[in-house]
């Protein structure tokens, strides 16, 4: 008789439902796993073997045979211990065979026999949510899988207590979920002094999620201003911080299994690689883009970072996705990002200091920012110059708006943005909006429209400007409570606009 148990392989975000069958039938003593496994996989009969060796429990002298079905769907990671086990223990009489046969498990096993904690409980658990089906899971991973209300979570610290609960010796509860975690170290826009039109950009920028370009001297408060961008965003959403976390959960970074509200802010090294920034290298993995979905991806020192690189986001700051092609899969992750990217004037950082420039000023800032192609910075929607502050500006009192001021404002813009889009499928803010949709919530009135199209015309906009800046003044609109896009909105994004169009 075939023993079944439950898992799952990773595909992207998606858990896809693996069918782990175990055979004991007669001939020479031998374990054997097939159905496409990796080197993790196919190890987990010795694995298996031994922490069923410490429990005094013997394998028969025949031959044991697991295959993890669909057979042509690769098997990779350490976390197919635990269903290999189930089914191994049902195949032997040692636990109920319908009860293993409706759960879905996974978790690494030790020598001794204790749960190690795997990557994706948050992922696996809804895909056995919708199969009806009991998760089954190492302690560790309880309270991140717990989260889904759609299953029942069971986490156990080792085989023995998992072998208890099936048999009815001892039941095991099910597991919580786990704390929401806050941000404990909030920074705040009234540390910046000075920079008022950057710390308007910034609003701007997280009221409709509309990337940013910014460049400035060394040391005029481009990675501080960045910095307070989680500040004022709004926290995420239960839709928002299921995806989110979901991401997190396949790269091991949910802690203590809490989910945090807060927007993910992600800014990798500039000599970061491919992989690293849009997915890829040994299973996939997502990559940066995609782990600040939902929130900000600030890149600085942007011109240095390797053109091949740079070029590769411009598909997914437009889809809202990236696709990891690979010769045997394609991977597809969510990466629906605000990017704030940062840069020097030139390569030393002083091209407006003439006592401190190098000797190629003004041709050596034509060549550093030629480094971003004309297509990328076209997908900016605002460009800003952040001059450096005044030694004796920095004792002056604190001016401006507080952090939570500003996110209380955009907080009431995005709610008008969710009001708008309710209903439609892909689009949550105003950087969503194109097509005829656009034209119905970025009509301006008709002196925008005259400025609009004069600007078109002296300075190029291409189509993409053009539908950027209706955006852009939407959210500005949305900002002052407006329903209708006036002039002077229209007016405020153009100035960032242009900016870009004088010097890119």
């Amino acid at each position: 008789m075939v023993a079944l148990a439950y898992t799952v392989a990773f595909e992207g975000v998606e858990a896809r439902l693996v069918e782990v069958q175990c055979a004991i039938t007669p001939g020479m003593p031998a374990f054997t796993i097939v159905g496409l496994p990796d080197k993790a996989v196919s190890e987990a009969r010795e694995r298996v073997r031994t922490a069923l060796t410490s429990m005094a429990i013997a394998l028969p002298s025949k031959r044991i045979t697991v295959n993890l079905s669909p057979a042509d769907l690769p098997k990779e990671g350490s976390h197919f211990d635990l269903p290999i086990a189930l089914a191994l223990l049902a195949a032997l009489g040692i636990l109920p065979h319908d009860e293993v046969a409706r759960t879905v498990a996974l978790g690494e096993l030790s020598l001794g026999g204790t749960l190690v904690p795997v990557i994706g409980a948050l992922p696996a658990a809804l895909a056995a949510g919708a199969e009806d089906r009991m998760l089954l899971c190492p302690r560790a991973c309880g309270a991140e899988a717990a989260w889904v209300s759609a299953t029942e979570v069971i986490a156990a610290t080792s085989l023995a207590e998992v072998i208890r609960h099936y048999t009815g010796a001892q039941t095991l509860e099910p597991a919580e979920p786990g704390e929401v975690v806050a941000d404990r170290h909030p920074r705040d826009l009234l540390d910046v002094k000075g920079q008022e039109r950057a710390k308007r950009a910034l609003e701007i920028a997280a009221a409709g999620r509309h990337h940013m370009l910014m460049v400035g001297s060394p040391g005029s408060g481009k990675s501080m201003l960045a910095a307070r961008l989680p500040g004022i965003l709004p926290p995420l959403d239960p839709v928002e911080a299921l995806e989110t976390s979901m991401i997190h959960s396949l790269s091991g970074l949910l802690d203590d299994g809490g989910i945090s509200r807060t927007r993910p802010f992600r800014e990798p090294h500039h000599t970061a690689s491919m992989a690293a920034i849009v997915g890829g290298g040994r299973g996939a993995k997502p990559g940066e883009i995609s782990l600040a979905h939902n929130g900000v991806l600030f890149l600085d020192e942007f011109p240095e970072f390797p053109r091949t690189v740079l070029e590769t986001l411009r598909q997914p700051i437009e889809s809202g996705e990236v696709v990891v092609a690979r010769a045997n899969a394609h991977i597809r992750y969510p990466c629906r990002f605000l990017l704030v990217a940062a840069a020097n004037p030139c390569k030393c950082g002083h091209l407006a200091d003439a006592g401190r420039a190098c000797g190629r000023a003004p041709a050596c800032g034509d060549d550093y920012l030629g480094r971003i192609s004309g297509p990328l910075m076209d997908r900016f929607d605002l460009r800003i110059d952040v001059p450096p502050v005044a030694f004796a500006d920095l004792d002056l009192p604190s001016g401006g708006d507080s952090s939570a001021t500003v996110a209380a404002r955009i907080a009431a813009a995005r709610d008008l943005q969710a009001s708008r889009f309710a209903g439609i499928e892909g689009v949550r803010l105003n950087a969503d909006a194109e097509g005829r949709l656009l034209e119905e919530i970025a009509e301006p009135d008709a002196e925008g429209r005259t400025l609009l199209t004069r600007a078109a015309e002296r300075f190029g906009l291409t189509a993409r400007g053009y539908h950027r800046v209706l955006r852009v003044a939407r959210s500005i609109a949305d900002l002052d409570g407006s329903a209708a896009l006036r002039k002077p909105h229209v007016a405020e994004a153009l100035s960032y606009r242009l900016a870009v169009l004088a010097e890119a």
